[in-house]
């Protein structure tokens, strides 16, 4: 690596970005139907056992909110060598739940008639290719678009190799399968691409003449006040923080927190936030605070898909909205994994409950597919929790 000092990642950062893309212990056993995970010690017994399991994160953080009661359960550490636990300001890497973001900046600009969601390609982007132009925003923010997804490009990951921390021209990355084809019919089917979003946030900016990250400061984090949230270009991690790790075992954790710059995933991944506001996100987003009922309604017209990695429960997909059907009843949300980071937010429809889980590793059906149905077992049972009045 070019830079002094940089940290040596064990996994080949190519494996690394495309688990991203495509998104020992004994495991604690679910909760029967009529059993749900009510204790308290129960949900800290399992988020510890997360954290002590092979390949398992140093870190981790569930924020429980009921209303205006709030229970926050941590296990581990939030930087390994220390014995400082994760807080609720502490700053992360949020992943893919950035595209949340990016779908209520477009859903917010679709109620103000800036933007429809039949609105094409062709007409909002005419400069992307032709064989793109039928692509509509509705399939773009539902992952039906048939988009080659940027982030899965040789030619982006060798450059990716060679400098992790290389800045790109968020607004270019698409230019990196734009000699490619539509995967597939736009409508026919659900597949996850990171290119969906990143289109998302050109088309906001093409119709409104403003910097997407200016379009989320008025249109987001405004609203509902969230001071710590930001969309950077570079590789830096603000202060305080929870540490991302490579875990690897029999190997120590490698911290990955500030190995690869933000600017080459942008809309769909680069934004760092805290649990304090993405739960005030999640919230507000799932909660309708930001859009009308009228844009609700189409957001939630779900199709068959699961966010990656996969949610709680049974998923489905919305428009940047994903529904997750537990044994215990049904929230909305979205999930991510980056290098170093593994998210989860969540809401009642209503808004009134939310969850929040994070942990400092990266889990998802390609680096640890154990892992992660454990820990889809641990959500649902914090989802039990959630919706279990007390």
């Amino acid at each position: 690596m070019p830079t002094p000092g940089f940290p040596q990642v064990r996994l080949p950062l190519v494996a690394l970005l495309a688990a991203t893309c495509i998104a020992g212990l004994v495991q604690a056993p679910a909760q029967g139907a009529d059993h749900p995970a009510d204790s308290d010690r129960a949900l800290r017994r399992q988020l510890q056992q997360l954290t002590a399991a092979p390949g398992g994160p140093p870190g981790a953080i569930a924020v429980l909110q009921r209303g205006s009661r709030t229970k926050v359960y941590r296990a581990g550490v939030a930087k390994t060598g220390t014995d400082r636990p994760i807080k609720v300001t502490d700053h992360m890497r949020i992943a893919s739940t950035a595209k949340a973001y990016s779908g209520a900046v477009a859903l917010k600009l679709v109620d103000c008639k800036k933007l429809r969601l039949n609105d094409a390609i062709g007409k909002v982007l005419p400069r992307l290719p032709r064989a793109w132009h039928r692509v509509t925003l509705r399939q773009l923010l539902n992952h039906t678009s048939g988009l080659p997804d940027f982030s899965a490009d040789r030619t982006f990951l060798d450059l990716v190799t060679k400098n992790p921390r290389r800045h790109f021209e968020s607004r270019r990355l698409l230019d990196f399968v734009a000699h490619k084809p539509l995967v597939f019919r736009p409508g026919s089917r659900y597949t996850y691409s990171n290119s969906d979003n990143i289109a998302v946030a050109l088309m906001a900016e093409a119709v409104t003449g403003s910097r997407y990250e200016d379009l989320l400061g008025e249109l987001v984090y405004h609203p509902l006040r969230l001071r710590d949230t930001s969309l950077p270009q570079g590789y830096r991690m603000p202060r305080p923080s929870m540490h991302g790790y490579d875990v690897t075992p029999p190997n120590p954790p490698e911290d990955l927190s500030e190995v690869l710059s933000a600017s080459g995933v942008w809309a769909s991944g680069g934004i760092i936030s805290t649990p304090k506001d993405m739960t005030a996100f999640v919230r507000g987003y799932a909660g309708g605070k930001l859009i009308s009922d009228r844009t609700r309604r189409q957001q939630r017209k779900w199709v068959n898909g699961a966010s990656e990695p996969a949610g709680p429960g049974k998923n489905r997909a919305g428009l940047a909205l994903f529904r997750y059907t537990t044994r215990c009843g049904v929230v909305y949300g979205h999930t991510g994994n980056f290098p170093g980071y593994t998210q989860l937010i969540a809401a009642t429809p209503d808004g009134k409950r939310s969850l929040t889980v994070s942990l400092t590793t990266q889990v998802n059906k390609t680096t640890k597919p154990d892992l992660l149905r454990r820990l889809r077992t641990v959500e649902e049972n914090f989802v039990c929790a959630l919706l279990t009045d007390r």
